[in-house]
């Protein structure tokens, strides 16, 4: 008896830690999601909605027993919790009406021009970007798509026959394996950086999490590595090896035994995943050079009024943007406030016609790459203090590549038996990040020069996504696709 009212107590205490949360969907008077819109649970506390409409909240975090609704374009909304319950957690968002708005369109009285040359004089006013730490929650999401692949051993020397077919037969089967496969990988982080200017910033992870089918875990290294790694069984693990790929050559040797323990890491190197962190917040910076400044800079890009909208009781000026000169990339749009020039939300996208960076060295080094994607959005927070900080940003990546190349491991002996395989593969990429600025703060110097930076952090594998794991933070609602993702190890 003792045993089931423990069980029963167990079980109840289980329903309501799951009941604390509450999952809605944000839709227009048009039955569409309205993504990235803010939910305000208290002072200085909400979240996202995310690119279906949805969010979810901690019911044991919100104050007043409501929440308030607000996205540019729609009439900002509160209400309680049981509103929303009794709407079947679902939102509709009235668009915000502007009676002044067929004026200004008719007449012509505004100039682009005229708005983004105030909003310039304004930049250092509206943007506090140095000496600011940014508490977020940042998330990437990456799949590749592979049209073709070869991986063959054409000769070996010092490698038995029946070894060699064995091994052949394991990249045949590597090769169908990858391009019947949809590998997907999402990362998931919480952390605080540091900005001290910017080329100066450190990254302070508190926890991180990786999704991942290690089966279906093939990124273009990660290929490379597992074709080696089928060759490596039938090597002498007892000698190391140098590997020379097409005109290269690293001179390092390789050694067997310490490369199979590296596969099997467990911890992530902190170093890429700020410059990572960083690059995404530097697009939305008033540096030099910057996204956002180039967008801004008349000289590269021609601006049309297209009419206004408002958010919380502000009217805001809608601007198309596009290339005036052929270095541009982009186009998209802008929205500005009236009362202090600031931009609240930027929307960008190649342009017709328009490519990134491109590398073609298909015949002199097997290689040619493509950026055929770049696309996001920004939209900034207003503080308590009156400037702007950036409250999310993302951004979606695409791109073209193909890899020829002859590999060879060269055995560091007397002997020098070589193996020499053919590499080949060509497909296309896909990376999305997003990062939701928690909050932010001006940094204290003293906690910047004392902070320092850890080389690694441990994350946490997981095998599907578990929504209890970033319940108590302010985190991006996933999408279904992440939410449906089970790893065939399971």
């Amino acid at each position: 008896m003792r045993k089931q009212l423990v069980f029963t107590f167990l079980c109840l205490c289980c329903f309501y830690s799951f009941s604390q949360t509450m999952t809605a969907k944000l839709l227009d008077t048009q039955n569409e999601p309205v993504p990235f819109a803010t939910i305000k649970t208290g002072v200085n506390k909400g979240v996202i909605s995310n690119e279906e409409g949805v969010f979810t909240i901690d019911l044991s975090d919100i104050e007043n027993n409501a929440i308030e609704v607000s996205c540019l374009g729609f009439a900002t909304v509160t209400l309680s919790i049981e509103d929303l319950k009794s709407k079947n957690n679902t939102i509709i968002l009235e668009e915000y009406i502007n009676e002044l708005n067929q004026v200004f369109v008719s007449n012509g009285s505004i100039n682009a021009l005229d708005i983004i040359q105030k909003v310039n004089q304004n930049l250092s006013k509206n943007y506090k970007n140095r000496n600011q730490t940014y508490k977020l929650f940042f998330r990437k999401s990456s799949n590749v798509n592979f049209k073709r692949l070869n991986t063959e051993i054409k000769k070996a020397s010092g490698i038995r026959k029946k070894h060699l077919a064995n091994a052949n037969l394991g990249l045949d089967s590597l090769n169908r394996a990858i391009q019947t496969s949809n590998a997907i990988h999402f990362k998931d982080y919480l952390a605080d950086l540091y900005v001290k200017d910017n080329t100066n910033s450190k990254l302070n992870v508190y926890k991180i999490t990786s999704l991942l089918d290690k089966k279906k875990n093939f990124s273009v290294d990660n290929i490379q590595e597992k074709a080696q790694t089928i060759i490596l069984k039938y090597l002498d693990t007892t000698k190391t090896y140098k590997i020379k790929t097409g005109l290269l050559k690293i001179e390092d040797s390789l050694d067997l035994k310490e490369s199979r323990k590296n596969s099997n890491r467990d911890t992530y190197d902190i170093a890429p995943l700020k410059d990572d962190t960083f690059a995404l917040l530097s697009t939305s910076q008033n540096y030099e050079e910057t996204l956002l400044t180039t967008i801004l800079n008349p000289d590269e890009y021609e601006y049309k009024f297209e009419g206004t909208t408002g958010f919380n009781n502000e009217l805001v000026y809608i601007l198309k943007y596009e290339p005036r000169r052929s270095r541009s990339k982009f186009a998209g749009k802008l929205y500005i406030a009236d009362e202090t020039f600031a931009v609240l939300k930027l929307d960008y996208g190649f342009a017709k016609g328009k490519r990134g960076e491109k590398v073609n060295l298909k015949l002199l080094l097997g290689i040619k790459y493509e950026e055929n994607l770049k696309r996001g959005t920004i939209i900034f927070k207003k503080s308590d203090q009156g400037t702007y900080h950036p409250h999310y940003i993302k951004e979606e990546r695409g791109n073209f590549f193909y890899i020829n190349r002859p590999l060879k491991f060269i055995e560091n002996s007397r002997a020098k038996n070589k193996v020499t395989f053919n590499f080949l593969i060509e497909g296309g990429a896909r990376e999305k990040r997003e990062m939701f600025i928690i909050n932010s703060a001006d940094l204290d110097p003293s906690t910047y020069s004392s902070f320092k930076q850890p080389q690694d952090i441990k994350f946490e594998k997981l095998s599907y996504y578990d929504p209890s794991i970033w319940k108590a933070y302010n985190a991006i609602e996933p999408l279904e696709e992440m939410k449906q993702f089970k790893s065939s190890e399971d």
